[in-house]
């Protein structure tokens, strides 16, 4: 049985010490009236979970750079490599990074050839933080709890079908891994990022999904999605209502998000500690941490040191999972 071991508790437990990291201090400074922007990669789309969570910090890093402008480009596709090899090609001057997720670890095991290594081609800055997934459905599906829904899928054995941001990504691995522990089938619709899936979620082009909290609240308050299961050892503070998987007797069912800043390689300690300073005190503006805990996230900062060791292990367990789930892409 798969399991994903990579829920809030496990996310903080890794990085606690690390929380308190310092150098909020003198960061705009050494940037201070830079002309050239910062150019902001996100390898995801528009309305996912990480998408929400950097341009909610767009502004008070932009500060903490001393007014360096901030542009954010949305690079989805193919699980996150559009994006990440775009990364790879920038001028490791401190003016490009990128903010990536789980995928980042997964691809190397999912892809049979990557155009760059993973781990040798970037320039790790900081774990930022976590997030909880959720599993949706649109509210016309007859189920409203994880047994309810099982019994449904069993009864009616792949006539439904559950998306994903895209194959062989986290999203995809985290719905594999609920039909593996209820034991059901439903076919795989792959879409190019997390908003166009939770589009046609809402129009009923597929019947669920899984997504990061943050990217659903507004649907699920507004009704136009119906939460069945956290997907962590926690209920979440914004779905207080809506039980964890382990409640529902579905305990496999665990997996958390994370996200990261990375720069291209080769860039210089004194930029990657410049970055790292401006992320720290971006997200650690009371506005920023306001939105976290209203999303649920969890904020962790590490050092650039203990973010290569985390995207490491990361990668190393990943080739276990993907082993297990069988996926493999061209």
């Amino acid at each position: 049985m798969t399991t994903y071991p990579l829920a809030r508790r496990t996310l903080l437990s890794c990085f606690g010490a690390l929380m308190a990291a310092g150098a909020l201090s003198a960061v705009g400074n050494a940037n201070a009236q830079s002309s050239t922007p910062l150019r902001v990669i996100l390898p995801v789309s528009a309305g996912s979970g990480v998408d929400v969570i950097v341009r909610s910090s767009q502004v008070a890093l932009s500060k903490a750079l001393g007014g360096q402008p901030v542009v954010i480009e949305n690079l989805p596709g193919a699980g996150g490599i559009t994006g990440t090899q775009t990364l790879i090609k920038a001028a490791p001057d401190g003016n490009t990074i990128a903010i990536i997720s789980n995928n980042h670890a997964v691809n190397p095991s999912v892809f049979k050839k990557l155009p760059y290594d993973s781990l040798a081609d970037i320039t790790p800055i900081s774990i930022i933080g976590g997030s909880p997934f959720v599993l949706v459905v649109n509210p016309k599906v007859p189920a409203k709890t994880a047994k309810e829904l099982q019994a449904l899928l069993k009864s009616k054995p792949g006539e439904f079908n559950f998306g994903s941001s895209g194959n062989g990504t986290i999203i995809h691995l985290a719905g594999e891994m609920f039909m593996d522990e209820a034991g059901v089938k439903a076919r795989h619709i792959p879409y190019k990022g997390t908003g166009p899936l939770i589009t046609d979620i809402m129009a009923g082009q597929v019947e669920m999904g899984v997504a990061a909290v943050a990217a659903v609240q507004g649907q699920i308050k507004a009704g136009t999605l119906r939460p069945i299961g956290v997907m962590g050892k926690e209920r979440v503070k914004s779905l207080p209502d809506v039980p964890t998987f382990a409640e529902q007797g579905l305990p496999g069912v665990d997996v958390a998000g994370w996200f990261a800043a990375i720069g291209p390689k080769g860039m210089p300690p004194e930029k990657v500690k410049q970055m790292h300073d401006a992320l720290v005190a971006a997200f650690n503006d009371p506005e920023v941490k306001a939105g976290f805990a209203k999303r649920d996230d969890a904020l962790i900062l590490s050092s650039p040191e203990d973010a290569a060791q985390f995207l490491k292990s990361e990668q190393e367990r990943y080739a276990r999972l993907v082993q297990k789930a069988n996926v493999t892409l061209e």
